[in-house]
């Protein structure tokens, strides 16, 4: 029986388990938060995201999890400098055009602000500067592929959570926690 766990990957935090990074003092790493041997990340979410992160212990589960080829919708909260319009919600829903070619097309819909924990440093408040919320979900998982989106049709992305990948939802795990499936 395959283990499966999701966790809440906090702010900062690299989503391995070890830190082979060049920088003077080593970095967060999953080895704070997880002290199960023999699981391992299927896919990643960059050191400046939060939110949801599967680890498990099979191999063919953490493909068909990471492999854009069985298109496993992820989706993702994105907190946004800017009011959304419809016709940039339209663009990502159609695809768009970034340097790696373009992105299937998305679920993007304008959602209000969710009620999530403090992110620790907080995100940057500017009075002259609108921000909003898009709930977005995409089928594959090109290197900060959210943030390029929102980028290229004018939000750029202030703050992002992985709130599902499939079924599979934060719902309930506080960030840092984690529980077994």
């Amino acid at each position: 029986m395959a283990r499966v766990i999701l966790l809440n990957k906090p702010f900062n935090v690299l989503s391995q388990f070890t830190d082979k990074g060049t920088e003077g003092s080593p970095r967060e790493t999953l080895s704070s938060y997880v002290k199960v041997p023999g699981v391992y990340p299927a896919g990643r979410l960059d050191r400046d995201s939060e939110g949801l992160l599967v680890l498990t212990d099979d191999g063919k589960l953490q493909a068909r999890i990471s492999s854009p080829k069985f298109k496993q919708p992820k989706t993702y909260l994105v907190q946004v400098e800017g009011s959304p319009t419809d016709a940039q919600l339209a663009q990502l829903r159609k695809g768009v055009e970034l340097k790696d070619g373009m992105t299937r097309p998305a679920q993007a819909r304008l959602i209000p602000e969710p009620e999530l924990w403090p992110r620790t440093p907080p995100v940057r408040f500017r009075k002259s500067v609108p921000d909003a919320w898009i709930e977005l979900k995409i089928t594959e998982g090109r290197n900060r592929q959210v943030r390029r989106m929102t980028a290229h049709v004018g939000l750029p992305c202030l703050r992002l959570v992985r709130w599902a990948v499939g079924t599979w939802t934060l719902d309930g795990i506080p960030p840092g926690e984690w529980r077994e499936i």
